[in-house]
This record gives structure tokens, sequence and C-alpha cells, in this order.
């Protein structure tokens, strides 16, 4: 029946079908795989956060704790572009009721890791991951 179809309206196969038609037929992801995929990047993102609250302890391990931290957020936050696609989350994300605080987290994300490795500013570290958290939260 499709073939009718494609013949009536005056395309033969899927060569007539542009070319990112036919990409974005074959990358889909069905809803349980998009599910999967977002619970495994969440609760990774989690784990990284807490495992770099735990090597805060360490000797030298404010820079760990920095960089686990910053991932563990990366990561949530990534976690969302499987439900909607990423498209529609930078959208979401850059929409006038949640600019700021999506600028004040990647400016966080950014500054962190700035603080530990360039400036070598453990405290300001620690400000800006607690900025982070807040930001997320908002």
């Amino acid at each position: 029946m499709d073939k009718l179809r494609s013949m009536m309206g005056g395309r033969e196969d899927n060569e007539e079908t542009g070319l990112t038609a036919q990409v974005l037929d074959a990358s889909t992801l069905s809803y349980s795989t998009r599910l999967k995929w977002f619970v495994i990047c969440f609760v990774s993102g989690i784990l990284c956060s807490i495992l770099g609250t735990a090597l805060l302890f360490l000797p030298n391990g404010t820079k760990l704790f920095a960089v686990f931290y910053t991932l563990g957020n990366l990561a949530a936050l990534s976690s969302t572009c499987f439900l909607m696609g990423p498209l529609k989350q930078l959208k979401r994300m850059f929409e006038p009721t949640r600019l700021i605080a999506t600028c004040v987290v990647l400016l966080c994300l950014v500054l962190t890791l700035c603080a530990v490795f360039w400036w070598q500013k453990k405290g300001l570290a620690i400000i800006f991951c607690i900025l982070q958290f807040l930001a997320m939260t908002w």
C-alpha cells in the first residue's frame, strides 16, 4: 500500500526523500531506550557527585571534588536530553523564565574548574559548587 501511495504521489522509493529525513528516521530511539539511558546517565551523575563529595576529605581532594562534582552535574543535566531530545532541551533551557538559572549553572561549571586548576583557590571552588547546586535546583 505504501508503494502505491508513493507511486501515486510521484515518489518512487526513499530516493526522493531528503537525506535529513532518512537520517532522522534511522536515528530515533524507542521510549524504553530513552528511559534506560536517562536513568543510566542520571544515576551516574549522582554517583559522580557523591564520589566527588567523598573525595573532598582526602589530601589534595579539592581538585578531585571539583572535577567529579562538575562531571556529575553535567551528566545529570544531559540525562534529560534522552527524554526530550537535545534541541528541545536546549530550547527549554534558554527560555526567558530559565535563562538566568541556565547562565548561572553554565558559568559556575566553568568557574569551578577555573578556581581549582587555574587560580588554585580551593574555597572559591567549593563556593562555585554550592552555587552550581543552587542554580540547578532553581
